[in-house]
């Protein structure tokens, strides 16, 4: 059986494979410019760019505007615990590794919001913006959206850290009687893929949370968005054995 003859693109992304894996370009490294490499291998500059792709949809590869094509850093898994709790490595996501920036702003319920928290269109929200780093690349992002009467305006002035931010929302949260989660995945947005520094075709693990408090009113709602080279999600079910069937 004759074998196909692997491309150049396949050529090109084996060899600078290659060189990663055997540290001779380390990770953090800058690879030398499109330019450089479509003249050292003999193709065009799409046909380079072509390769590259292919490593930068493999999470080897990640291309900084303005700056190049760098070596991506071993990357930290992030495990997504149902229940709306994020944890990295089997550790909190407060990890000391981890930092934090939010934006926190008051919007209208819009679209596929108003539908998620059951409001009408043009009722108020407090948005927070979340987007986690490690060292200066990003790690994950996360949209948490609550009715505004659930959020004093001076907590919005008070420009609260995450940890801060987490724990006034836990204090103000009426009791819950669900918490109701759908994941699924898809390609990054352009804006995802921008803010993660992920390449536009590397999927993402979508998490769509919305909790209910016990009186039906949906009190959160939550967006979050991982990059599928790194994540992962864990679903555990506890069940209840009722003790006169098991003494039976």
């Amino acid at each position: 059986m004759i074998q196909p003859v692997p491309s150049r693109r396949d050529t090109i992304a084996d060899d600078l494979r290659d060189r990663i894996a055997t540290g001779r370009i380390k990770p953090g490294e800058r690879l030398p410019a499109e330019a450089h490499l479509a003249s050292e291998y003999r193709v065009s500059t799409p046909t380079l760019r072509s390769a590259l792709a292919v490593l930068q949809a493999e999470g080897l590869v990640e291309k900084v505007h303005g700056k190049g094509n760098f070596v991506r850093r071993p990357l930290q898994r992030i495990t997504y615990v149902g229940g709306g709790r994020t944890t990295r490595d089997g550790q909190h996501a407060a990890h000391a590794a981890l930092s934090v920036t939010v934006h926190t702003t008051r919007i209208q319920a819009r679209g596929h919001l108003a539908t998620l928290l059951k409001v009408s269109p043009t009722s108020p929200l407090t948005e927070f913006l979340c987007l986690s780093h490690e060292g200066e690349r990003p790690h994950s992002l996360t949209r948490i959206y609550v009715p505004c009467d659930l959020v004093p305006a001076a907590a919005l002035r008070e420009s609260l850290p995450y940890e801060g931010v987490m724990t006034c929302l836990l204090r103000l949260r009426p009791p819950l009687a669900e918490v109701r989660e759908k994941v699924s995945v898809r390609l990054p947005t352009r804006e995802e893929a921008s803010t993660l520094r992920i390449s536009s075709a590397l999927g993402v693990l979508a998490i769509t949370r919305q909790m209910t408090d016990t009186g039906g009113r949906v009190v959160e709602a939550a967006l979050l968005v991982l990059p599928g080279d790194r994540a992962e999600a864990v679903f555990t079910t506890h069940y209840v054995t009722d003790e006169r069937t098991a003494e039976e």
